[in-house]
């Protein structure tokens, strides 16, 4: 009896993590089908009327977009966390692991706001080549690989990798949904602390171009759970430096890019 007991969770732990790794490979599915009607859209904003300003997409699709990008993304990255604390909810120690996840998902979801507002005005620009667009997006690059350097991101990595830190100062409350839903507010803070000049990247170089997604989703998942991670984010703000110096120099570059 008690050897079912302790397998119990290990069982759990399989079961939620091919469930995040299927939400996340839906989440990659309706987020290229998205971007491509999100291009579909900018191409026949740009073969229309001179005088058309409507916007490409509203901010509600936008969201429900970002929130899905996001979520394919961030769900592998975040797997090893929420495991943990699946675990502790397996044995009955805390809260339900959906009070903690739903709270991930608010703030990813909320980040969609500023987002937004900046792929509003470059998304165009961005796709018509214009240099002063290209070039802000090569000094987005150089601020993400500067962030990447700073001890800001040092410490929210820091939170990301070592998750059982965490929960032992939180776990008096985590018995609590309220309790569980504020702890997973907070660490979805870390995670976009740690990862907030990525996404700028994303929205201000890419326009949500979903190849890029791919490559910064990888870029996260290494950095957080690989025991080399921390010194493959500094290498990473380095190589961001750089591309974002020479995009500045030749932003050309960059439409090739993209």
């Amino acid at each position: 009896m008690s050897h079912l007991r302790s397998s119990t969770p290990r069982i759990s732990g399989e079961i939620l993590t091919l469930t995040l790794v299927a939400c996340a490979a839906a989440a990659w599915w309706l987020t290229s089908m998205l971007s491509a009607d999100m291009t579909s859209d900018m191409s026949s904003d740009m073969s229309g009327e001179m005088g058309d300003t409507k916007t490409v997409m509203a901010l509600g699709p936008f969201l429900v977009a970002w929130t899905l990008m996001m979520a394919a993304m961030m769900l592998p990255a975040v797997t090893p966390v929420v495991r943990l604390y699946q675990r502790a909810a397996a044995a009955g120690k805390v809260a339900p692991t959906g009070w903690f996840v739903t709270a991930y998902l608010i703030v990813w979801a909320l980040t969609g706001l500023p987002a937004y507002l900046l792929w509003r005005e470059l998304a165009m620009p961005l796709q018509d080549g214009e240099g002063w667009a290209l070039r802000l997006a090569g000094a987005t690059l150089v601020f993400a690989g500067a962030y990447q350097l700073t001890p800001l991101k040092r410490a929210c990595l820091r939170h990301c990798r070592s998750p059982m830190s965490y929960f032992m100062r939180l776990r008096g409350s985590l018995e609590r949904p309220v309790g569980a839903f504020r702890a997973g507010l907070l660490h979805a803070g870390y995670c976009c602390g740690c990862c907030v000049a990525l996404m700028l990247v994303l929205v201000a170089t890419a326009a949500m171009n979903p190849w890029w997604a791919v490559l910064i989703a990888v870029g996260v998942f290494v950095e957080r759970n690989l025991r080399w991670g921390a010194t493959f984010a500094t290498w990473l703000g380095v190589a961001l430096l750089g591309l974002g110096t020479v995009v500045v120099l030749s932003p050309t570059l960059l439409s090739d890019l993209i």
